[in-house]
């Protein structure tokens, strides 16, 4: 099935109604934009959180690395800063990004340093060309446009993103607000690679019984065989129930990887939003450490029973809205506790 976008000229969705509530005391958030480096610095109380990082090397702008509220780094290193006893599979899994496979052909997904420059063509590129607003307080926040194009810098569409950061002494909370507006007539062709995505560090990977590659800190290759993997401890659970492997290709409101990082459990959620295109999203969730929501998989994830290609006019827009929560503590965040952050973030009482 297609979706068709007709072009309308609102502008970017407002997300004051994404309220917050803390059981603990909220702490404030500072913002820190470095131009030269085009890197802008997220803190949360004092510490730092988060960078949101958008150098010219890289092909997509990313969150890059992302600290639990006690410091522990939830993203994997690799490529950026690799890590000792880390996967060096899919360098084009950085930090927390968001991107698509098949945008008119293009894919915005998979490109990387890796790709050959004969096959370059093949793939497109997001340029942020400038930072819109930041600002400090209980909630810090970072918006940036950028431009998706092809290798030859034509603009397929315009991105304008909103970040709001929060957080308290073991929790920290990402609401995304991304708008695309074509500047050409478009199709994002259902595809399995997308959309809003993170790639966990290694302690949340579900544990294998599949030998596998990692890279120490001078980087030598190690093969590690099926079943001897002591680091990896993590699963993943959906709002609606699934567990482990399973969630993949399922549908939920929100789904949550956990397991243990040192001394606390570290929980990582991602929550949809019911006015996202084709609400409640897939779950594109492997056990080696991607963790993503993808509502424009529609045919890969039900084995061809149905599809999802959204097209958009010329002038048209679409928005996506997303929640990430990143908490640690002795136990994992609960049911109860996890369905609270959706109901708010749906602007549910």
């Amino acid at each position: 099935m297609r979706h068709i976008l007709k072009p309308v000229t609102t502008t970017l969705f407002s997300i004051a109604s994404f309220y917050i509530s803390f059981a603990q005391k909220t702490e404030l958030v500072k913002v820190v934009q470095s131009p030269n480096e085009k890197k802008v610095d997220i803190f949360i109380g004092e510490k730092l959180f988060t960078s949101f990082l958008y150098p010219d090397t890289l092909e997509k702008p990313v969150l890059f690395p992302v600290h639990a509220a006690n410091g522990t780094i939830v993203t994997r290193g690799f490529p950026l800063k690799p890590q000792p006893n880390e996967a060096n599979d899919h360098p084009h899994h950085i930090g927390i990004w968001f991107t698509f496979e098949n945008v008119n052909g293009l894919d915005f997904w998979n490109n990387s340093y890796a790709i050959p420059k004969e096959k370059k063509h093949s793939y497109g590129w997001i340029k942020t060309d400038s930072i819109l607003e930041i600002s400090n307080g209980k909630k810090g926040t970072v918006s940036y446009h950028a431009n998706w194009v092809n290798q030859t810098n034509e603009t397929l569409l315009e991105e304008t993103t909103r970040f709001e950061f929060s957080g308290n002494a073991h929790q920290r909370i990402i609401d995304r607000l991304t708008t695309l507006r074509a500047d050409t007539d478009l199709l994002f062709k259902d595809a399995k690679d997308g959309l809003m995505a993170i790639r966990l560090a290694h302690a949340l990977q579900i544990p294998t019984d599949k030998d596998q590659q990692f890279t120490d800190d001078k980087g030598n290759i190690t093969i590690v065989k099926g079943g001897t993997d002591i680091i990896a401890n993590g699963n993943y659970i959906s709002s609606e129930g699934r567990l482990g492997d399973s969630v993949w290709s399922t549908r939920g409101r929100w789904c949550k990887v956990y397991g243990k990082m040192g001394n606390d459990s570290i929980s990582l959620v991602i929550i949809d939003h019911p006015l996202n295109p084709n609400y409640p999203t897939f779950w594109h969730a492997r056990g080696y450490g991607l963790f993503s929501a993808n509502p424009l998989a529609e045919k890969i994830f039900t084995n061809g029973k149905s599809a999802y290609d959204l097209s958009l006019k010329k002038g048209a827009t679409v928005s996506f809205r997303y929640r990430i929560i990143i908490d640690n503590a002795k136990n994992t965040l609960d049911l109860k506790q996890v369905n609270k952050l959706a109901d708010e973030f749906a602007g549910l009482k």
